[in-house]
């Protein structure tokens, strides 16, 4: 399947300013691009991370120099599909920033976690306990503010009726799960695999937004990701979070990130309806929406549980936001739920964001990460004696 950039942009690309990578094996590391109508145009020698542009990101405009380099995007979306590393290909649009994510955001996949936590990571389990939980609720917390005193005493309530959970406090309790998803320069792009581990039978994608953040805590600008999502593993314990959001090429983000300006602001994101589809080689579709509008806490909540005086970020951070989506629907047996096989081509696509397409694969059998700080530091002094 051949995609091509009108496919991959936002709608409206000819009046956003778009941010990304490009592994370029003729310079041998990434060079930091803007996108200008069908190409990459890359301004690597005045902005050499994308940290450094996201610092001052009304700039990154005024940074493209006579002569640039400049990659057609059909021509790296080709090989970014085909894997091929001779050529120019697409890279996750961070670099130096951490990658954070917030959880049980949204009510609706709450009670989802709930559900893997409660029938601990069975699948089979899960219709059963999931209209245990329905009727224990009385059908719905749709509407309850964090932290409220309504989601006090409805907390009190579900102690009672044996349904309390830790995804249930920080649903509806004061803090929000703020968590570190992947190391610094670990997540995949667009076009790459993702990572499913062989030790996982009950998994899904996670389409959500991403908020990008700099060292002094204003968000500057958004992209979207899939942040991979283990449900067995995590619904075994908590404490198994790591373990199931925290493996290769378990953290993708794309295509590009979109700046914010004048016309595109934090508030657009804030309506932002984010699409899933996942097409299996076996003929198998699932489609899905991720309404941020339905967002149990405002996004700048979110930011401000992240960063603060409490913590600090000085090449600053990606933020996932959390997502409405739950898959529910069964993909083999009555009952099963749906899962991912290996070959899963998941497709999460947004008006102002454009498109993010990865194919899943075994995270123990895909192209080891190895591109880490120490290589990004060695190519960054490199570039800077050629320079001169």
């Amino acid at each position: 399947m051949t995609t091509t950039a009108q496919e991959v942009l936002p709608a409206d690309s000819s009046r956003a300013l778009l941010v990304g990578r490009v592994f370029d094996p003729a310079n041998g590391g990434p060079r930091v691009c803007v996108v200008e109508g069908e190409e990459l145009v890359d301004i690597t020698p005045l902005v050499r991370t994308v940290s450094d542009a996201m610092e001052h990101p009304d700039t990154v405009a005024d940074s493209v120099l006579p002569g640039a380099a400049r990659y057609p995007l059909n021509d790296v979306l080709a090989a970014s599909e085909a894997g091929d590393r001779t050529q120019p290909y697409l890279l996750a649009p961070i670099d130096l920033q951490v990658v954070k994510a917030c959880g049980v955001t949204f009510v609706g996949s709450m009670i989802e976690r709930v559900i893997e936590e409660k029938c601990a990571g069975d699948a089979a389990k899960a219709q059963q306990v999931r209209e245990h939980i329905t009727a224990a609720i009385g059908g719905s917390l749709k509407g309850i503010e964090p932290g409220s005193e309504k989601a006090k005493a409805v907390k009190d309530i579900l102690i009672e009726q044996g349904v309390w959970s830790a995804y249930l406090e920080v649903g509806i309790g004061p803090d929000p799960e703020v968590f570190t998803k992947a190391p610094v320069l670990s997540s995949v792009g667009w076009g790459a695999k993702v990572g499913i581990p062989g030790f996982s039978s009950w998994n899904n994608p996670e389409p959500e937004l991403v908020l990008i953040v700099n060292s002094k805590g204003v968000a500057v600008g958004a992209t979207l990701g899939n942040d991979v999502n283990l449900r067995d593993v995590e619904g075994r314990s908590a404490l198994l979070l790591g373990k199931a959001k925290d493996n290769n090429a378990s953290s993708a983000l794309g295509p590009f990130i979109r700046v914010f300006d004048e016309q595109f602001t934090p508030d657009t994101v804030a309506s932002e309806e984010i699409h899933l589809q996942v097409s299996g080689t076996d003929g198998y579709e699932l489609h899905g929406v991720n309404s941020v509008a339905e967002i149990s806490r405002p996004l700048e909540s979110l930011v401000s549980a992240t960063w603060g005086a409490h913590h600090q970020y000085p090449d600053g951070f990606a933020l996932y936001t959390g997502t409405l989506f739950a898959p529910t629907q069964d993909r083999d047996t009555p009952g099963g739920g749906f899962t991912h096989k290996h070959g899963d081509r998941v497709e999460i696509r947004s008006e102002h964001l454009g498109a993010l397409v990865n194919t899943t694969g075994p995270a123990e059998a895909l192209e080891p990460w190895n591109f880490g700080l120490r290589a990004m530091m060695d190519y960054l002094g490199e570039a800077s004696k050629n320079a001169h």
